[in-house]
């Protein structure tokens, strides 16, 4: 995946600060287009294309982007996103 651009990571933010204003245009990733699906509004984005996607989680500190395709699964990803995420809510970060 190409580098992230500043205004992909931008829309994210705005996502969790405004949920769902992703999901008329689609989350943008590296110039990959996904279509949003159902997360935690302000914690979790979830997106779709193929057999593939990704999962962005938001922490006090930081955005963890994971993105997966075949062979796992969407939801081998977002446990493992979740869970980092969670771990480093729980570190304080």
């Amino acid at each position: 995946m190409p580098f992230v651009k500043p205004e992909e990571i931008t829309a994210i933010i705005n996502d969790f600060n405004e949920p769902g204003s992703l999901a008329p245009t689609g989350l943008h990733l590296g110039g990959t287009k996904y279509m949003v699906i159902q997360g935690e509004a302000g914690a979790v984005i979830r997106g779709k294309k193929g057999p593939g996607g990704v999962t962005v989680k938001k922490t006090g500190m930081a955005i963890i982007i994971g993105i997966y395709d075949e062979p796992m699964t969407p939801g081998q990803c977002n446990m493992i996103v979740e869970r980092l995420g969670d771990y480093l809510l729980d570190q304080g970060f």
